[in-house]
């Protein structure tokens, strides 16, 4: 996703005359605090950035549509966690907007969790400790049997601070041989996997 955020950031800054941290500053400064806990709906904050970016309506719904047709999924990883599927518990805790979950069922990636755990649908974001325990409640396990993997490092080790296992994802190829050694060894497995 930084990837393609990245390069969006650097077309539309170019296109609006604006420099691409400035066009990133308008999408997401603040957004901790409320879209991404779900204190404001998807609407009112793309008003929030057209406003941001003096765009009309018109122009903010492009920037949208954009946004979520740059949006890939490391189809390798899903891969993985699709044979790993049945032999394990998949949960998916994501820091996220509402808008998510219809690009999740649009790339198939519902049909391999088990349970999804959106920041926006339950008022708290990684690395609150909170959001956690929602997802290990939702799937009834126990720390000790859950192995939690993000790409961002605050993130694993909150995971770890609860006690779960937890992997730093930088290679898709590091990280599926350390969920097939989690699956093999854990007696009742339980993924935590961040899109």
């Amino acid at each position: 996703m930084a990837d393609c955020l990245t390069a969006a950031a650097a077309a539309w800054g170019d296109r609006l005359g604006i420099a691409p941290h400035a066009f990133l500053a308008a999408l997401f400064a603040g957004n901790d605090d409320q879209i991404l806990v779900g204190r404001v709906g998807e609407a009112a904050w793309w008003r929030t950035i057209a406003d941001r970016l003096h765009l009309d309506e018109r122009q903010a719904a492009a920037i949208r549509a954009d946004l979520r047709a740059r949006q890939t999924w490391n189809s390798a990883l899903l891969t993985g966690l699709r044979r790993i599927h049945g032999r394990a518990t998949i949960t998916i805790v994501s820091n996220a907007w509402p808008d998510i979950r219809a690009g999740l069922a649009e790339a198939g990636v519902l049909d391999l969790a088990d349970t999804v755990v959106l920041s926006c649908e339950v008022g708290y974001a990684k690395p609150d400790p909170r959001i956690y325990a929602i997802a290990l409640h939702s799937v009834r396990a126990d720390p000790a049997d859950a192995l939690f993997i993000d790409d961002t490092l605050e993130h694993v080790d909150a995971a770890t601070a609860l006690g779960m296992s937890g992997h730093l994802h930088s290679h898709t190829g590091q990280t599926l041989t350390r969920i097939e050694r989690f699956v093999e060894s854990a007696p009742l497995p339980h993924l935590g996997y961040d899109h």
